[in-house]
């Protein structure tokens, strides 16, 4: 689960076709449609005779400015409880982070914290991330309304709904928690372990995943993914026709797989619409928060995707340059201030070697942004695990009875050093008579 660092300026090796354009904000809703089909398969395996309803969402009064305590405006912060496994008071606490998306139900009642909690008598929670979703301030979306999205706004939010929820919910103040996330949030669950110290309890566990590359390769093998590696290779090699030969015949039949997926007969490949779109001010219902997030690869974040030189397997269109020029099209941010973001960022986290403990960085193989992140154990404190084979966060989606062997290795892994931890916590309390 891994930190997602900042060092994002240099060229990966697979590629949306132009960045945060059309291509690439179809491949976020491809994340969006298969997280949702992953939750609501979970559910409906979680879901049986005499099981309990559905979670309500909950709301928190947030700071809009937690910086500032003059500054009196706030919003509202979703969050969802499950509270089924829960051994009592003194129990841990599984908080489940958002990230550039919304949370549902679904957040404490599949994946990978809700399967741990019977074992630990966890009780989860989830907490959607600030300007995703439904969480999001009013005021709309312009440049004096975003200063306060920044991952920073995102740690306070969760040192105050941390005890805003202790109490609502009236949990121990030796209960230990420990911290899920996956994709950008997988940065805040180690961060918040980094920064949020002081008289809270936290373990974090973070999976690196990150913004989109080529769906096939990011999702391989995840359920509701429209096209494996494998598939995607054979309709490469095999797929074309007399009208369209391969493998750009194979290519527009993977585009008409992906589409038909999603629900969409075209996507636009306009530059200047994409621009419009991104420009707009309103929230948008989708809740997918494209503008929210481009804002934040612009001011800290980076998450570029590029491919250049004569090895490059796809379209040399990405290229830095063009990916940057929407932060100054959009926002008017030049691209030296985004590389100053960057590196305040790195300087602020620790980059790829940021000192926390008790965090677990575990990533897959398989995954481009793996990376990114910290694939070697650093410490004792440290540790970092390496899916074989395993792709974007799958080890934080729902079991399956298909997952491989190394994935449900992995899992145990994750199990036994939850476990190990939650052990230490107690025999600390023990020594210390709590």
């Amino acid at each position: 689960m891994a930190i997602g660092l900042a060092q994002w300026l240099g060229p990966l090796l697979l590629v949306s076709l132009w960045g945060l354009s059309a291509p690439a904000l179809l491949l976020r809703r491809l994340g969006e449609h298969m997280q949702r089909l992953q939750e609501n398969s979970g559910l409906h395996l979680r879901l049986g005779p005499g099981t309990a309803t559905l979670p309500r969402a909950g709301w928190l009064e947030q700071p809009l400015d937690p910086f500032n305590a003059s500054d009196g405006r706030s919003f509202l912060q979703r969050y969802w409880v499950n509270d089924q496994h829960r051994a009592g008071q003194e129990g841990p606490v599984f908080l489940h982070l958002g990230g550039e998306g919304s949370l549902g139900p679904g957040s404490v009642m599949a994946g990978h914290p809700a399967a741990l909690a019977p074992a630990f008598g966890a009780l989860v929670i989830s907490l959607e991330h600030r300007f995703y979703g439904l969480s999001v301030p009013p005021g709309g979306l312009g440049m004096a309304q975003l200063r306060y999205l920044s991952s920073r706004h995102a740690l306070a939010d969760v040192v105050s709904a941390r005890l805003a929820l202790s109490r609502l919910f009236n949990v121990s103040s030796i209960s230990p928690w420990i911290c899920f996330g996956g994709s950008y949030a997988g940065s805040l669950a180690a961060w918040t372990r980094l920064k949020v110290l002081g008289p809270l309890r936290w373990a974090g566990e973070g999976t690196k995943c990150g913004v989109q590359s080529r769906g096939a390769v990011q999702y391989d093998g995840q359920a509701g993914v429209p096209l494996s590696v494998r598939q995607l290779c054979g309709l490469l090699a095999g797929g074309g026709n007399r009208s369209h030969p391969a493998p750009y015949g194979g290519l527009r039949r993977a585009v008409q797989i992906v589409m038909h997926s999603l629900g969409q007969r075209c996507v636009s490949h306009s530059r200047a619409e994409t621009v419009t779109q991104l420009r707009a001010t309103e929230p948008q219902v989708s809740g997918l928060g494209d503008r929210q997030w481009l804002y934040q690869t612009c001011t800290e974040l980076g998450f570029y995707v590029t491919c250049k030189g004569p090895g490059c397997p796809f379209s040399q269109l990405p290229a830095l340059p063009s990916q940057l020029d929407l932060c100054e099209q959009v926002f008017g941010l030049s691209a030296s201030s985004v590389a100053q973001a960057v590196a305040q960022t790195n300087a602020y986290y620790g980059g790829q070697s940021p000192g926390a403990t008790q965090v677990l960085f575990v990533n897959g193989d398989t995954d481009p942004w793996h990376v990114l992140s910290v694939t070697q154990t650093l410490g004792p404190s440290e540790p970092a695990l390496l899916i074989p084979s395993a792709s974007h966060c799958l080890d934080m989606a729902p079991e399956r009875p298909s997952d491989s062997p190394s994935l449900r290795l992995g899992r145990q892994s994750i199990f036994q050093q939850l476990q190990t931890w939650l052990r230490q916590a107690k025999q600390s309390q023990l020594q210390r008579g709590v």
